[in-house]
């Protein structure tokens, strides 16, 4: 599919969110899922822009949010270096969890109220963005989520005051997926348990992965990149979501 992309300014209670919208071309034409993808720390980088595409192409509607439109300029791209990452692990606790709750429903809103979607919606997201998309699954209008190598949700440390994410697992009524790094020093092994332990607890619909690899290795680029992984992990989060999705209808 030949793509479009959007960028649309949206309303939320901590102020204006810039959120990136990547659809098949005359959309307009058709009704699709809907998929919000949620970054890492460094915001819409061009490895982000590169998943979005990619889920996009295969028929869908994605919305990239700009996870810290309090803190950032809108369009900031934070750098792969040591400066961007102080200041996405900086950010990352200046906001509460319920602030990213509230931006995670903005982007659901403005997904199901568009021509093109037909009121599908997924959630993904990698580091941190596997946080939110956990989150994301809350709202009972997300049938299912991909979430790689989430950070923070066993220490339960997201955002300012930290976040009851594990506590509130029993409200996510839709599928689960959950893929993470064997050797990714951000969730060790007695962390994955943690999580594993809590949502067999509470009877969430699971499909749980864990590859001989590291932190960040769907980012293609640096030397954490997997490419193999990376086709492996895009084949089944596109069979996840396929396997929900309606298909896709006329106007």
């Amino acid at each position: 599919m030949i793509l479009e992309e959007e960028a649309h300014d949206l309303a939320t209670p901590s102020g204006t969110m810039r959120t990136y919208v990547y659809r098949p071309a005359g959309a307009e034409q058709k009704r699709f899922p809907a998929i919000v993808l949620f970054s890492e720390i460094f915001q819409r980088t061009s490895p982000i822009g590169r998943i979005a595409a990619m889920l996009a192409g295969h028929g869908f509607v994605v919305a990239v949010p700009e996870i810290f439109h309090e803190l950032e300029p809108a369009g900031t791209v934070l750098s792969y270096d040591k400066a961007g990452a102080d200041a996405g692990n900086r950010h990352k606790t200046e906001k509460t969890a319920s602030a990213y709750d509230a931006d995670s429903r903005a982007v659901i809103d403005h997904l199901v109220s568009r021509q093109d979607c037909d009121g599908t919606v997924f959630s993904m997201g990698v580091c941190i963005g596997g946080h939110l998309a956990f989150r994301a699954a809350f709202d009972v209008r997300v049938l299912a989520s991909a979430c790689f190598y989430a950070t923070d949700i066993h220490t339960g440390s997201l955002g300012l005051g930290g976040d009851d994410s594990l506590a509130r697992a029993h409200e996510i009524t839709g599928k689960l997926m959950m893929v993470w790094g064997r050797q990714d020093p951000h969730i060790p092994e007695e962390g994955r348990k943690k999580i594993r332990a809590r949502v067999d607890e509470v009877g969430v619909d699971l499909a749980w992965y864990e590859f001989d690899a590291q932190h960040a290795f769907l980012r293609d680029e640096g030397p954490r990149y997997d490419p193999a992984l990376a086709l492996i992990s895009y084949r089944m989060v596109l069979d996840w979501f396929g396997a929900t999705a309606v298909i896709p209808k006329e106007t």
